[in-house]
């Protein structure tokens, strides 16, 4: 599976030091510098950062050798913007995904071994978010706040489920945009080729300031990627911003110029190939050879320069 849609996490000139640490804590995970901040050009407010980490590139496996990895970009900038839980990142640790496993009941108990590993690591230093204990939907569920403040839900899957990704980044509905996760579903699905909404299911009754037709969880497919989404149950501001967004990489630019009218709500916040939709997502539109385009002589000025990222500028 080739990944179109890259989730990118927002970091206070630590990206490296963030990058290290994932590759740490999760078993087989790569990280790399994939880009650096020119030496001239800069504007003045990133001085600074010339010739240092732009993006740092880290790669997470599946448990399951047959399934592929996931890529996560990390962008080492200032304090302008963090992430919090309102998209977070959802790990299926689902027993079927150990094959080496000697029957059912091992199965599981390597999954749940992998499951803590994994949970050790983000926790140290963190904040828990929910207790890793046993639930009605999972039989081992937690959700943690690393220490860098990304957020992560790590699920002992039922096997005889539908099958999903390890990793799958989940969107929460709370404060400005409660209740909206179904609407914000239909909207992803009708505009992005080749989507589809998986399960949903309401709270079915009102929950805090979810209604009872409010999704408690539902989940949906971009392409052959897979992403979350739920609406709080629990009263909070917590909403979407730039500390994490999803980046698109397009084929060409008639795609480029598809989804920045279908998904660019916030004129304001058109920059450089990032904008906001109408719930304040952040989305990264930007051509699939984008590294390529960024080798070309002034290229880092002529983006800057840019709202919509017009492959022929560069």
């Amino acid at each position: 599976m080739s990944q179109k849609i890259v989730p990118n996490i927002w970091c206070n000139r630590n990206a490296e030091e963030v990058g290290a640490a994932y590759a740490a804590a999760f078993p087989g995970a790569t990280t790399e510098v994939e880009s650096r901040y020119p030496e001239t050009g800069l504007l003045d407010f990133q001085l600074d950062f010339a010739g240092a980490p732009l993006t740092v590139a880290v790669t997470i496996p599946s448990p399951n050798p047959d399934a592929a990895a996931t890529r996560l970009t990390l962008i080492n900038a200032g304090d302008e913007f963090s992430p919090n839980s309102s998209l977070s990142f959802i790990l299926n640790f689902d027993p079927s995904d150990f094959p080496d496993a000697d029957g059912p009941a091992a199965a599981e108990a390597a999954a749940r071994e992998g499951l803590d590993a994994v949970w050790r690591a983000l926790s140290d230093g963190g904040r828990v978010l929910m207790p890793l204990q046993e639930y009605p939907f999972s039989r081992r569920y937690g959700w943690v706040e690393d220490r860098f403040g990304v957020s992560w839900q790590l699920m002992l899957t039922d096997p005889a489920g539908d099958p999903r990704p390890f990793l799958i980044p989940a969107f929460m509905f709370a404060g400005p945009v409660q209740n909206r996760a179904a609407e914000a579903i239909d909207h992803y699905v009708s505009t992005f080729p080749d989507a589809a909404a998986g399960s949903r299911f309401p709270y079915g009754a009102q929950t805090g300031p979810a209604t009872a037709e409010a999704l408690m969880f539902a989940d949906f497919r971009i392409g052959e990627q897979w992403f979350a989404a739920m609406d709080s149950g629990v009263a909070q501001d917590t909403t979407f911003s730039c500390g994490v967004s999803l980046e698109v990489r397009c084929a060409d630019q008639a795609e480029i110029d598809l989804l920045w009218d279908r998904l660019s709500a916030v004129p304001e916040a058109e920059q450089c190939g990032w904008l906001a939709d109408r719930f304040g997502v952040s989305w990264q539109i930007v051509p699939e050879n984008m590294g390529e385009l960024m080798e070309r002589p002034g290229a880092y000025e002529r983006m800057m320069r840019m709202h919509k990222i017009v492959i022929a500028e560069f």
